[in-house]
């Protein structure tokens, strides 16, 4: 499947070494203003080849309108979106065409369809991750009507972890690292992988602010089955956590409940979701990415004609695939708020009838 989501709901096409990618949106109300420089800028946070820190493959990622906004303004019909793909080298795939890269879908794509795009991965790559990132900016603009905000950053690499979240200081750092204090022990771990022509992984942290009460479909759209959902979906991702997430299990009771004042909650374990539905408080999200299985070592693997053989990858790949997923992984969460808000306007008949009388 290549669509998500119900009320606003958005396809997405393209290969990583296709002519282009992009995405058709559907459900924006009419109405909304289209910021086309917001968008670009999102792109642009995600885009590669900004530092020595992702994939030297340069690529402008010029978003393109094609429908669906007149004079600035979102009509209430389709929005498509296009991003054309500008530097790819195929050549460099030549050596895998017939291999399977260990760690990535070569495998699994080429089993389940008899056939692969082996020109990085096609669509399998994470460069198709650059039209959800169109998409959730829009969906963005939309919760910023709203004063909903999505924010996001990256709380560990390799193993180092951040002791504070500092989303504001996100947007200075060259890996959006949300604590400065450990920020270049990350940068470091990450360039002495590279060195060693190996990856390391990393978490990112989102958070949801002012969400309002409801937003969640009891018992099969649930807030946190749905975002886990679109986390899972992102390339590279293999596990999500809401709120305290594992260590939750490992808690009591009387430790874990969120108890409760008339001023709101005292704490938070609960990542702002009980019961599926959101319950007024921050939305808090742990995403876990492995490490790039991109890697330019030799490793062992086998031919689609299952010989045994021995291999090394050329191209250009991110040491980190954590630092530009993070802006994807914000995307995603936006797509799914901006769709439980349209969803939960029909939730209460008093709601109805409001809108029609």
């Amino acid at each position: 499947m290549n669509s998500f989501g119900l009320k606003l709901r958005f396809s997405t096409f393209g290969e990583s070494h296709g002519t282009a990618l992009g995405c058709i949106l559907d459900g924006v109300p009419a109405g909304l203003e289209i910021d086309e420089a917001f968008i670009q800028s999102e792109l642009d946070r995600r885009k590669p080849g900004k530092s020595e820190f992702e994939t030297a493959r340069k690529e402008a990622d010029k978003v393109e309108i094609l429908s669906g906004v007149f004079e600035g303004k979102a009509t209430g019909t389709p929005i498509a979106m296009v991003i054309y793909n500008t530097n790819q080298k195929s050549k460099d795939y030549s050596n895998i065409k017939d291999v399977f890269r260990p760690g990535h879908a070569d495998f699994t794509y080429f089993h389940k369809y008899g056939l692969r795009d082996y020109r990085g991965g096609g669509r399998s790559s994470a460069r198709e991750t650059a039209a959800r990132v169109a998409a959730g900016a829009i969906a963005k603009l939309m919760l910023k009507e709203l004063g909903i905000e999505v924010l996001s950053g990256i709380s560990e690499v390799a193993g180092i972890q951040a002791k504070q979240y500092n989303y504001e200081g996100v947007k200075d750092s060259i890996i959006y690292a949300l604590d400065s204090d450990v920020e270049e022990a990350q940068k470091a771990a990450i360039l002495e992988a590279k060195n060693r022509h190996d990856s390391v992984g990393g978490v990112s942290r989102v958070v949801v602010k002012n969400a309002p009460i409801g937003l969640g479909q009891p018992l099969y759209y649930k807030l946190d089955g749905v975002l886990a959902d679109a986390m899972m979906g992102i390339n590279a991702v293999k596990a999500v956590e809401i709120g305290d997430g594992c260590i939750s299990a490992k808690a009591l009771g009387s430790q874990n409940n969120d108890q409760i004042r008339a001023r709101g909650f005292e704490s938070n374990h609960a990542g702002g979701i009980l019961g599926g539905i959101s319950n007024g408080d921050d939305i808090v999200l742990n995403v876990y990415f492995k490490p790039t299985p991109s890697i330019f070592q030799e490793q062992h693997t086998i031919t689609t004609t299952n010989e045994e053989v021995d291999f090394s990858l050329k191209g250009r790949h991110d040491p980190c695939v954590a630092i530009r997923g993070t802006i994807v992984c914000e995307a995603m969460a936006a797509l799914v708020i901006a769709d439980m808000v349209l969803l939960n306007m029909g939730s209460k008949m008093d709601g109805v009838i409001k809108y029609y009388k």
